[in-house]
């Protein structure tokens, strides 16, 4: 299966407080979200499907940090950006504009999140697609 690295588009309707594993308590804003992963496993890309079914409510296991974000009913995936067998997920987590959510997603490389949060859809989506071309080899 194709790996490689991806970003998801997360909308969040209102604010609102999940508790995200060993993180704890974060206060989430409404706006817009872009979660960085990488997906390099014996699955590769399926891993976006396994974070699309937490956010339709089929799978409520939680193993990384974004499936606390996607686990909640305020949130919805709206678009995934791709880059196939290209490992540029901190380059491109650490790219992107807005605020980026302290620890969360990085908790194995020294990036200091891989969730950015910005209030508009457009200049964020913009800002991933072009990370995503940028950094690819």
């Amino acid at each position: 299966m194709l790996g490689g690295t991806y970003t998801l588009l997360v909308a969040m309707s209102e604010r609102t407080t999940i508790t995200v594993g060993a993180l704890g308590e974060h206060v989430f804003e409404p706006g817009w979200y872009a979660y960085t992963g990488s997906a390099f496993g014996t699955g590769g890309f399926a891993r976006i499907e396994r974070h699309r079914a937490v956010d339709d409510g089929e799978n409520d296991t939680r193993h990384w940090h974004i499936d606390y974000l996607l686990g909640h009913a305020e949130t919805t995936i709206a678009a995934v950006a791709r880059t196939v067998e290209a490992d540029i997920e901190c380059v491109v987590a650490d790219a992107l504009p807005g605020q980026p959510v302290p620890e969360f997603g990085a908790s194995d490389c020294d990036c200091g999140s891989h969730l950015a949060f910005a209030p508009d859809r457009e200049r964020l989506w913009r800002a991933v697609q072009g990370a995503h071309r940028a950094f690819a080899p």
